[in-house]
């Protein structure tokens, strides 16, 4: 009788630094779980790995037999990118290293390790490197598809702040990347996912950020046209250390926010200062208090970075029906300005929302083709994501985001964040990607012609010749 992979794994696997688990063995079904419960794939086999050679050594078994890999960090991948049915899944949870150096401002930081872990150890030195803004999400999903969150417009994008890498690729060798090394692939690996290898370790630059002023402001959901009209006007002329996401959501039923304001649907400002200072921060932010109704509630105050960024942690934990779907926006009209009143009047579920993010300041010091991110000259990042912890909600949730979406796309810039994504097609990866794809695609095709890296926000292999490196 045939082995099964796990079995073939183990034989096959001797030394293996980690630890591999299959269909059957105790703790399969908590090993196969990732953050969206939409998601239920059942790998046939599951490798924890240790080192990189672990890493490499999946590699060269998954190629061996035939078997599509997934590579795993957080779990967090909204599509679910990163498990597979009948596969083989890296699982780089145990690569937990972190090493900052205060001196240098630098932090190494493992290929499993998660944002709030990171978070916690740089903010001991009063130091932080931009990210997302759920403190359970891997490093390496966030960084190599992007980073975007609450940073952005003082520190750029997690990519802008990557100064180095070390990567296993589809052939198994074990590469640095770095402006100085392998620039093609340091290029590549700064917004164009995990395409093109698996990343082991990151060394990121660090800012000096220890206290902000942080939290949120809310109005009611009536007044959403009045808030984004006001709000799309007044933070392109914010200076860079104030941040600050619009919203459209539900206030969650629990301190600290008021009795009478829970589970009230509302529109509002989620706030970043990048600075310790509360008078400067109000100063800041009172222009757009000003042309504004009085809030229903506004809650920005001093807090560590690192709870700032796991604020949403307790909202979203792992375990919910997710959907999402994205777009870049350069211009936020009138019309689309109805159509978010419109459907956030509608939010079908508590934990539902529509996020729309700034990414200009520091984000757009960086050129469109200096790194695979091509929407440099864009003003946001919008993400609609339908949210429930019950199953039966899925469709619920899932036809919101897509109504949604679809009446807002036609405003949008044409491509989406690849990190907000569900699995929607090649013409959708390449529309984000705009005049980089083709790079990108060479690239692949130097790195990784059989496309083993594919179950990703895929970008396939070009046609040889071969690509020619530029100077």
């Amino acid at each position: 009788m045939s082995s099964t992979p796990a079995q073939a794994a183990r034989s096959e696997l001797t030394g293996f630094t980690g630890e591999l688990i299959g269909p059957d063995d105790a703790g399969y079904e908590e090993a196969r779980t990732v953050y969206n419960a939409m998601i239920d794939r059942r790998p046939a086999v599951l490798a924890r790995c240790a080192d990189a050679d672990a890493v490499a050594r999946v590699i060269g078994f998954a190629r061996a037999h035939d078997l599509p890999l997934a590579v795993r960090g957080g779990g967090h991948h909204g599509a679910g990118l990163g498990t597979v049915d009948g596969g083989v899944v890296a699982d780089l949870s145990p690569l937990k290293d972190i090493q900052v150096d205060p001196a240098a401002r630098t932090v190494r930081v493992g290929g499993g390790c998660v944002w709030g872990e990171v978070d916690r150890a740089t903010h001991a030195h009063g130091l932080a490197t931009p990210s997302g803004i759920i403190s359970t999400t891997g490093v390496g999903g966030i960084t190599t598809g992007g980073g975007l969150g609450h940073l952005t417009r003082r520190c750029g994008l997690t990519i802008d702040n990557l100064l180095a890498a070390d990567v296993v690729l589809a052939d198994g060798r074990q590469v640095r990347a770095s402006a100085d090394e392998n620039s093609d692939l340091f290029w590549a690996i700064r917004g164009g996912g995990g395409n093109f290898g698996v990343v082991t370790s990151f060394l990121f630059r660090l800012h000096e950020i220890g206290t902000v002023v942080a939290g949120p402001t809310f109005w009611p959901i009536e007044a959403t046209a009045e808030v984004l009209t006001a709000y799309r006007e007044f933070l392109p002329t914010a200076p860079r250390e104030l941040g600050g996401f619009f919203l459209i959501g539900t206030v969650p039923p629990a301190p600290p926010f008021p009795e009478e304001l829970q589970l009230r649907k509302t529109a509002g400002v989620v706030w970043c200062y990048a600075g310790g200072d509360t008078e400067a921060a109000a100063r800041e932010m009172a222009p757009l208090l000003d042309a504004l109704p009085e809030p229903l509630l506004h809650a920005p105050g001093p807090m560590p970075y690192p709870d700032m960024q796991s604020m949403f942690d307790g909202l979203y934990p792992p375990g919910h029906q997710w959907y999402w779907r994205a777009d870049f926006v350069d211009e936020v009209p009138d019309e689309a300005v109805q159509l978010h009143a419109k459907f956030g009047a509608e939010v079908p579920t508590m934990h539902s929302t529509m996020h729309l993010y700034p990414i200009d300041g520091a984000a757009h010091d960086v050129g469109r083709d200096e790194t695979p991110w091509a929407y440099r000259d864009s003003r946001w990042a919008s993400v609609f994501a339908g949210v429930d912890p019950d199953p039966a909600n899925a469709d619920l949730v899932r036809r919101w985001t897509v109504d949604y979406f679809d009446a807002l796309h036609p405003y949008s810039a044409g491509g989406a964040y690849v990190n907000m994504m569900m699995d929607e097609g090649q013409e959708r990866v390449r529309a984000s990607y705009r005049g980089n794809y083709d790079r990108l695609a060479h690239i692949k095709a130097d790195l990784d012609p059989d496309n083993v890296f594919r179950l990703n926000q895929n970008i396939r292999p070009a046609p040889k010749p071969r690509y020619e490196s530029r100077p």
